[in-house]
């Protein structure tokens, strides 16, 4: 794992989208498609934007997986992450060839159909970001890092749905759904690739526990240092609380 400062959410969104686009076109080279993982959240706003913007990606040869979605809301409400994802990313770009966790349907049969799509062939790239309790995707802490299920149904806690409450999304805490569909951590760990974007000083106190605490499911996204592949982007401000040691460090490769 490396972790790369950048010196606000701008230049961060800049540079993660083009190492994602490298991997798109790579993947696509050798494959002839590429199979990503996508990130929600309003941390991600930059890097999707920037994503969509640049040239030379075909994305009718990209075949897009949901991360996470709450239980108990349309694919219509404004929180929604089906909505999200095809607002700042599948309607902009263009990709058709989409497996979405939508609220809609009956769960059992999404997360049974989701799931085999993704477990039958590798993934390429994961975006992926860090929750201000930790979280990787909804696996809030104690995360599970043993369940071998491509997705799971989780407990969302206080931490993590006060978190959606201040990023704005619900008028209030009682609103925010308390239980979510979620890529179990194992899963998300399969992919070749991983970019986890983190901009913001509210993930701070969470990019110090992931990245000089220990590897614990208490800290969910710390298990991101084992993976060999992955980059993390963070800002001044993400990094902040970082010893100048750790800044310099690769974890895992």
């Amino acid at each position: 794992m490396k972790l790369i400062i950048c010196k606000d959410k701008f230049s961060l969104a800049q540079a993660a989208s083009e190492k994602a686009a490298t991997a798109i076109r790579n993947a696509q080279l050798t494959n002839g498609k590429a199979r990503i993982i996508a990130a929600t959240g309003a941390a991600q706003f930059e890097f999707l934007d920037a994503l969509t913007s640049l040239q030379g990606v075909d994305w009718k040869k990209v075949t897009m997986f949901h991360l996470d979605e709450y239980i108990g809301l349309s694919d219509s409400h404004p929180a929604s992450f089906v909505k999200f994802l095809q607002d700042r990313l599948t309607g902009k770009a263009g990709i058709k060839d989409t497996h979405f966790l939508s609220a809609e349907e009956d769960l059992a049969v999404v997360i049974r159909r989701v799931g085999e799509a993704l477990s039958s062939a590798p993934i390429d790239v994961a975006f992926v970001g860090i929750g201000e309790n930790g979280h990787l995707a909804f696996n809030d802490p104690p995360a599970d890092f043993e369940t071998e299920e491509p997705y799971i149904v989780v407990n969302l806690d206080e931490a993590c749905r006060r978190q959606q409450l201040g990023e704005g999304w619900f008028r209030s805490l009682s609103d925010v759904p308390r239980q979510a569909i979620s890529m179990s951590v194992k899963q998300v760990m399969k992919a070749k690739e991983i970019i986890c974007i983190v901009p913001d000083a509210r993930k701070a106190e969470a990019v110090r526990a992931c990245f000089e605490g220990e590897i614990s499911p208490l800290a969910p996204a710390s298990i991101l240092r084992t993976h060999p592949n992955t980059t993390v982007y963070l800002d001044t401000h993400s990094a902040a609380l970082l010893k100048p040691s750790t800044k310099e460090l690769r974890f895992g490769s």
